[in-house]
């Protein structure tokens, strides 16, 4: 038998941490356990605290908004401003626009960024470094900044007042990231994968297609979530190139409830409620799909 000799003065790890739990105050298990959880609640109050104002808003007459003194609840409930706003003709057109033009420049950066990030992810050619140097600098710019020659671009084109501008606009200033976000995840599968692909006979468009997107579907996810939502959410350039008031998108539309002749304070909140809905919806189905997006590649 043999006898283990320990260096003076060595501390097993064990030892260590037990010497840790009892330095550590014994209320402190009891103290976290309740700390964080009302600390989480009072984070989510305060992102939550505008919502809930829009809402009570939304359930008072028009007049009662600006009333002084102001009162958190209504002093007087309206139950129909939701019914009213439904039935309103023009935010049912709003709401049109803005579903279509969402989706379809969502579709469309990911037609083009879908095989563009896998050519620049799988092949080595002259100028790549400078292509994805370019990607990245036209994410700089901010639609605000050029949206004069934009208005003056379409308008040489005879696009303005129609959805085809706001379309390739958003698809414009969304595409930048899609390729950067979906070319990482090609960067991230091994070759290898696709020579096996290779070897069972799928071409190139065959493994694209039933291997890669599969395996990077939590990329594409992310790549659709913000396009959506950056579509949807778009003011400015809507605001320059819609001049028909049929054709404006919800961010555009709305602001027609209030205006210097006419103020629906109840019809406006009622509104920017009602948009927030497809929003809360995409996220809600794709939510663990986004997560696993944004946090792919972080672990090895």
């Amino acid at each position: 038998m043999t006898a283990t000799i320990r260096p003076s003065g060595a501390v097993r790890p064990s030892d260590a941490a037990a010497a840790v739990r009892t330095r550590r105050p014994k209320g402190w298990a009891s103290v976290r356990r309740f700390v964080l959880p009302l600390a989480g609640l009072a984070v989510a109050i305060v992102f939550l605290a505008p919502y809930l104002v829009m809402v009570l808003d939304a359930l008072r007459p028009s007049t009662d908004v600006l009333a002084s003194p102001p009162t958190l609840f209504p002093r007087h409930w309206q139950l129909s401003t939701f019914g009213t706003v439904l039935s309103d003709d023009r935010f049912l057109s709003w709401l049109k626009t803005s579903l279509l033009v969402a989706a379809c420049s969502t579709l469309i950066v990911l037609v083009v960024s879908v095989p563009a990030a896998y050519f620049t992810a799988r092949f080595r050619f002259p100028g790549r470094t400078a292509f994805l140097l370019l990607v990245l600098i036209t994410q700089m710019f901010s639609p605000t900044s050029l949206v004069v020659g934009i208005y003056r671009e379409f308008f040489e084109a005879n696009l303005v007042n129609t959805y085809l501008a706001i379309i390739l606009t958003n698809s414009a200033f969304n595409l930048a990231f899609s390729v950067w976000i979906l070319q990482g995840f090609f960067s991230s599968i091994p070759q290898e994968v696709e020579e096996a692909a290779n070897l069972d006979g799928c071409g190139r468009m065959g493994t694209l297609w039933r291997i890669m997107l599969p395996l990077t579907r939590p990329g594409l996810v992310t790549a659709v979530v913000f396009t959506f939502i950056a579509a949807w959410n778009e003011y400015v350039v809507a605001l320059t190139l819609m001049q028909d008031d049929a054709k404006k998108p919800l961010t555009v539309g709305i602001n027609s409830y209030v205006t210097g002749y006419e103020q629906h304070w109840d019809q406006l909140f009622a509104a920017s409620i009602i948009a927030i809905v497809p929003v809360v919806i995409l996220f809600a189905i794709i939510e663990k799909h986004l997560v696993g997006g944004l946090t792919a590649g972080s672990v090895k």
